[in-house]
Order: structure tokens, then C-alpha cells, then sequence
């Protein structure tokens, strides 16, 4: 049986990384710290289904607390998948010290146990944050010309060039996987999609940042998912940057249409001036990913939605007030 930490495992992202490798039959450790940036109740409802399961453990720790780590771990994984960190960009534009302690030292912490237990995978989720204001779209990964515009975006930078050097130094397989605005069930309500979604149905404003040209690329979670096991077989080099996106852009104009027509409800809409930190388009370019991943996104950005809506709307909790910010 391969054995296996997910760091943030029971995040949106990470819970239902946890769920594939449980279907697949891994022996799976989940550390999180239910950081209360949004209802802790949320992240435990993403993993209750596992609990008391024989090969599952949920350990409660904070990664930037490397002497708790090794107490509460006992180092026995054949892959560390690091998911865990403060997320959001606006949010880290107030709090740049935060982010850097938590994402910068705590991926140093997760390294250096990697080191000192000999695991020789470690997979990282980095992000399309990294890219900033690079007009050079797609955004190849081969383009070192990195322009980060926020803290966050700053510390996944620093994450993977940690990855370089613990792969350089240390025998470490390294591969970060950056993210391109991954939606679907369990997105955080901070999120635009989630958090546009409630108000709609709640017939409040949403707010709109700019004039709604900005485009994302928005990856459905479960395409995402497979981009994370494929990276699991991939042998053949040490220190590997590659794009998870979808290769194509939806304007924000276009997502909240989609989302009206799949909620059935018109939304209002709260002008607002553009944000700090926010770039004006993301574009993946996965032919880097299709090559040495076999990566193949197959979810249309209407069907994502679909599948989204289906769910908050079976979750009663979401929709209510406690988990508004």
C-alpha cells in the first residue's frame, strides 16, 4: 500500500485529492490546522467520510510548527503532497508577514522533514499567481520572466525555488504543480464563483472589480485531481514546474451569464474599482502538462458550473450566515 501526507488535506483542493487516493487504496495522513479564513466546520464536513477509516489519520497541526510535526508524524510516506497555506490574494496584501510565515517557512518545514525521512516525492501545489502582470500569455512555464503582484504570488515563488534547492541538495523529486483558478464543490466561499452563487440566490449585489473583462482560466477541481496522480508516476526528472489550467479563458462577464442561466436568476451588480494585486488575465499553456502528465482537462466550464450549483444547493449550511466574511 503507498503511503502518503497531504498537508491542507482537508481543504477544498486537498479533500478531494484525499478522496481519490482513499478510492485508490493509499494509506493517507491529513494535516491541517482548520485556519478559521472561513468555517472550520466547512473543512471537516470535507473529510468526515474518512474518519475512523483504518487507513486514514487526520493529524491537527500548524505547519509552521516544525517540532509538533515530528512529534505528531511518524515520517513513514512515500509521497508528501503540500497543499497547505494561507490563500487568497487580496487577503495577503494585509497581512504579507502571515503569508510569508505560513507558506514560505511552513513549506521549508515540510521539506526539511522530507529530508530527514527520506522521502523521495514531494508535490507541491503551487499557483498561476506566480505570473503577475507577464503579458506573454499562455503563460509558459519555460518563461522565467515571473512578475508577481501580491504577497501570496510572492510566496509561491519562494516555495518552489525551496524545491530547487531541496531537489539539488537532497536526492527530493519536486514537482509544482501551478493551479489555475480551480473551481467546483467545496470551492471556499471567498472565492468568486461560490461567493457569487449565494449572493445571487440571495438576490444581493455581487460585486464587480473593474469592467468585467478580466478572464481566468478557470480548471474544474476534478481535472485538477487527476493532473496531481499523474505527477505521482512521473519519474523521469528531479525538479519539474508545470502548469494545471485548462488552456482556454472565460471573461468575468461570461462567468457571471453562465452562472445566471445555470441558477435560473438574474444578478445585481455592484460596480467596484479594480484591486490591488488582482492581474487582468491568467492562460495556461498545459502543453507541458499533456506531455509529461498525460493531462487532459475535460470539463467544460457550463458543465463545472452545473455540477457546482447541484452542489451548493444540497448544502444548506454554506448559504447561511455564519459563513459569510
Amino acid at each position: 500500500m503507498n503511503r502518503c501526507l497531504v498537508s491542507g488535506g482537508a481543504g477544498f483542493i486537498g479533500s478531494h485529492l484525499v478522496d481519490r487516493l482513499m478510492l485508490d487504496g493509499w494509506s493517507t495522513t491529513v494535516v491541517d490546522n482548520f485556519d478559521p479564513f472561513y468555517s472550520p466546520e466547512f473543512k471537516w464536513k470535507n473529510i468526515s467520510s474518512h474518519i475512523g477509516k483504518k487507513n486514514f489519520s487526520l493529524i491537527k497541526a500548524d505547519i509552521r510548527d516544525l517540532a509538533q510535526l515530528k512529534k505528531s508524524l511518524n515520517g513513514n510516506f512515500d509521497v508528501i503532497f503540500h497543499l497547505a497555506a494561507k490563500a487568497g490574494v487580496r487577503p495577503s496584501i494585509d497581512d504579507p508577514v502571515g503569508y510569508q510565515q505560513v507558506n514560505v517557512m511552513g513549506t521549508q518545514n515540510l521539506l526539511e522533514l522530507a529530508r530527514d525521512w527520506g522521502v523521495k516525492k514531494f508535490v507541491f501545489a503551487s499557483s498561476s499567481s506566480v505570473y503577475g502582470i507577464n503579458p506573454n500569455v499562455p503563460w509558459r512555464e519555460e518563461d522565467h520572466v515571473l512578475m508577481p503582484i501580491s504577497p501570496y504570488a510572492s510566496t509561491k515563488v519562494s516555495g518552489e525555488l525551496l524545491g530547487h534547492v531541496y531537489s539539488h541538495l537532497y536526492d527530493i523529486q519536486f514537482l509544482a504543480l501551478r493551479l489555475f483558478t480551480v473551481y467546483g464543490p467545496r470551492q471556499r466561499p471567498d472565492l468568486a464563483i461560490h461567493k457569487f452563487c449565494r449572493l445571487i440566490l440571495d438576490g444581493k449585489p455581487i460585486p464587480i472589480f473593474g469592467d468585467g473583462s478580466s478572464k481566468r482560466d478557470y480548471t474544474y477541481v476534478g481535472d485538477i485531481i487527476n493532473g496531481f496522480l499523474e505527477a505521482v508516476k512521473y519519474e523521469r526528472t528531479r525538479y519539474e514546474i508545470i502548469n494545471l489550467g485548462n488552456n482556454r479563458t472565460i471573461s468575468l462577464r461570461q462567468m457571471i451569464h453562465i452562472l445566471e442561466e445555470v441558477l435560473g436568476k438574474e444578478a445585481v451588480i455592484k460596480s467596484c474599482p479594480m484591486q490591488p494585486g488582482d492581474v487582468p488575465k491568467t492562460w495556461a499553456d498545459i502543453t507541458k502538462a499533456q506531455s509529461l502528465l498525460s493531462y487532459c482537462p475535460n470539463t467544460n466550464f457550463f458543465e463545472g458550473v452545473k455540477i457546482f450549483v447541484n452542489w451548493i444547493r444540497s448544502e444548506a449550511f454554506i448559504l447561511s450566515g455564519e459563513n459569510e466574511r
